[in-house]
């Protein structure tokens, strides 16, 4: 048994001899298959001590650090393991990842799906020692009483950044934590987010007193971290692209000028952010809770409006006249659709939004951003031709026009790579063909992945050279994800393209300020944190990193080797992010569709308040107030994401998850409910594809 003292020995040895590599022995883990690293031993030692949020760089080993905890944990105790990833292709890669590594028997190590039927999912489970799965199949079997936590010793939450809101994450660790026996949690991710209520939320949800951070420059990590180059290469817009603004311009002040007269927004207020938009949308739905109102009804459509200009906008100005097009054809066929929006109608028969329609119909200008990415890429591949190169972009429409842009160029391979939903006029990918190509990339057949979020997270994308973002994004997380795409197996580059007098510029102010902040941040809290909990051990001698909670016990015995160890790598795969065609892939288009936005209080200064959300009355019962009253209810698994069956299950219910053809619940032979938000309210009476009358009848 070797403790963290001891290893540090081996360090020294090995810094003295570079041709030598230590491995980990451990009794479930492959011998001589995994690198010895003091940070990877000293984070695992943590979060064997207590529950711990892990904050480590991408391509340092997140995944080597989660699997040494469960080694420890299996060998120590008896009982079983749950690693929960957000998507399916992840959970694949870390079960091939922990099958190739640990000593398990490989039917000991299984991955539970929503393809398997419930009844094999309980028979995997009885004689599973490790359970990779998402979390969303958990939930369902926890609310389903298919399962319960009370044998499992460890959870680790992969990417547990997610771990806020209503992502299945924060109802599963609820559960663990009330179910388990002796809980241990161990979170992972590399950008928790800037503020410090974010990761204080992640923490609180995750039920971890613990947080452990490393960056690249700490002491210990700096020897794994390779040189990564960022430019930021500002461009000016052509004045012919900047004249297709004028005319959308016009439009949007109108709307907004409409909107002030309405009296919902300060008439010297000339432009609204997305925040702000979003939030008016929502404070407008919620004042139609107390009755319909022509003029909350007009307002809630302007604000679909602006949003929709607004985008077209940013599209013009970021992207280019290309991807504007895409963007008109897409709001044209919804305005001519039986479901499109009173906001998209109207848009397309205004006069000067036809006039943008038909002067860029006459442009003949493509933006500088298509022909700069192709002599980046060409002239990284052209000086290194076994080079690696991803390309990022928000948008669908523009990794099309990416890839067809670098088709025929000398010696770059593109591929586009998007996710697996099916839009307007653009086929997804399934994930069959998304681990093909990350094959095919990974052997060089292509050389340039122009790719959208799709490829930010957590996927087992080989490392490379260069790493090109279409645009910023204001996202510390999803920036930090993507600059972790290279300088891992060695020196890279990041380049980022701005165009001036944009949003891009925004998002670039906004992402260098929250990348900068992040940190930080999480060091405050983790060093407030830790002082708090007894028995923290003094800094590790010669080492100059701080004190590590307990010892690792039998994990952490090297063995010394004479050859470099190679790149670990798991089955690739890619994250079921939905995205839409010609949007980002991580958020609906606004105002394709009137929906609600996140329901907050305003707190700004030119907008003005619409009638707040009643409040309880005075002894109103609630939910729990029938806790008593065991009910069998049936609920159609589309209304998960709600939150109400979880509640109905804390409740004490049997809750029974089904597809239902009526109503949302059943909760008897004689009672069908069906649950509407106030917009989907408003659109069944409105729509007739979704008339209420209709569904009322159902009912009955």
């Amino acid at each position: 048994m070797t403790t963290i003292s001891q290893m540090e020995t081996h360090l020294s040895q090995q810094d003295t001899d570079k041709q030598t590599t230590d491995f980990i022995t451990h009794l479930l883990i492959e011998p001589n298959a995994i690198e010895q690293r003091l940070y990877q031993l000293n984070l695992a030692a943590a979060a064997l001590k207590q529950s711990t949020l892990v904050v480590l760089p991408t391509g340092l080993g997140k995944t080597i650090v989660a699997m040494f905890v469960i080694a420890n944990r299996l060998q120590a105790m008896s009982g079983k393991v749950i690693i929960l990833a957000p998507t399916k292709p992840l959970v694949e890669q870390h079960a091939s990842f922990l099958k190739k590594f640990m000593t398990l028997p490989p039917d000991e190590i299984i991955v539970l799906t929503g393809s398997i039927p419930p009844a094999k999912r309980i028979a995997l489970w009885k004689d599973a020692r490790v359970v990779v799965s998402t979390p969303q199949v958990i939930e369902n079997d926890l609310l389903s009483h298919r399962i319960d936590l009370s044998d499992v010793i460890h959870i680790t939450f992969d990417e547990a950044h997610r771990s806020v809101g209503n992502y299945a994450y924060v109802y599963i660790a609820e559960k663990y934590q009330s179910q388990a026996k002796d809980p241990l949690v161990l979170g992972i991710t590399a950008s928790p987010g800037a503020s410090s209520e974010k990761i204080e939320e992640v923490c609180r949800n995750l039920s971890t007193s613990n947080i452990q951070v490393r960056t690249d420059d700490d002491p210990d990590v700096k020897p794994y971290v390779h040189y990564r180059d960022l430019e930021w290469r500002h461009i000016s817009v052509p004045v012919e692209i900047k004249g297709l603004k004028d005319s959308m311009q016009r439009v949007l002040d109108n709307r907004v000028e409409q909107l002030a007269k309405l009296d919902f927004i300060d008439p010297n207020r000339k432009y609204l952010n997305k925040r702000e938009l979003l939030d008016l949308q929502s404070r407008l739905q919620s004042g139609l809770r107390s009755g319909p109102d022509q003029r909350v009804f007009k307002a809630i459509s302007l604000v679909a409006e602006i949003l929709k200009v607004s985008h077209a906008i940013e599209i013009t100005e970021t992207q280019g006249p290309e991807a504007l097009a895409k963007y008109f054809e897409r709001l044209e066929h919804e305005a001519g659709s039986k479901s499109g929006s009173k906001a998209s109608r109207r848009l397309v028969e205004d006069v000067h939004m036809r006039q943008a329609m038909y002067a860029l119909k006459e442009l003949d200008v493509t933006h500088p951003k298509l022909e700069i990415v192709k002599d980046i890429v060409s002239g990284q591949l052209r000086n290194n031709p076994d080079s690696r190169v991803i390309i990022f972009t928000n948008y669908r429409d523009m990794s099309e026009l990416v890839t067809k842009n670098l088709e025929g160029v000398d010696n770059v391979r593109p591929v586009r790579f998007v996710g697996q939903a099916s839009k307007y006029k653009d086929t997804g990918l399934t994930q069959k063909q998304q681990v093909e190509i990350l094959d095919k990339f990974r052997s060089g057949e292509y050389n340039a992945l122009v790719a959208t979020s799709v490829a930010e997270e957590g996927l087992d994308i080989p490392a490379t050279d260069l790493v090109l973002f279409y645009e910023p994004v204001p996202s510390e997380i999803r920036s930090i994800q993507r600059k972790g795409r290279t300088g891992r197996s060695h020196a890279g580059k990041v380049v980022v393209l701005v165009a001036k007098g944009t949003k891009d510029e925004a998002y670039y102010w906004s992402s260098r300020r929250k990348e900068k902040t992040m940190n930080s941040k999480i060091r405050q809290l983790g060093d407030t944190r830790n002082a708090q909990l007894l028995g923290e051990t003094p800094g590790i001698p010669g080492t100059g990193m701080p004190g590590t909670p307990g010892t690792l016990g039998t994990l952490g015995t090297v063995v010394p080797g004479t050859s470099e160890q190679s790149r670990i790598t798991g089955v690739p795969g890619t994250p079921e992010q939905s995205g839409m065609t010609g949007i980002p892939e991580q958020s609906e288009m606004l105002g394709v569709q009137e929906k609600s936005g996140t329901p907050e209080k305003l707190g700004m200064t030119g907008i003005r308040g619409t009638q707040e959300q009643p409040a309880e009355k005075a002894g109103q019962k609630q939910l729990l107030d029938y806790s008593g009253e065991k009910l069998q209810i049936y609920v159609d698994r589309r209304e998960i994401r709600s939150g109400v069956a979880r509640a109905l299950e804390s409740a004490g219910n049997d809750v029974i998850l089904t597809t239902l053809e009526v109503g949302d619940y059943i909760v008897s032979d004689r009672v069908a409910i069906e649950r509407k938000t106030d917009m989907d309210f408003l659109d069944s009476i409105i729509d007739k594809d979704r008339n209420i009358f209709g569904q009322l009848s159902d009912l009955a």
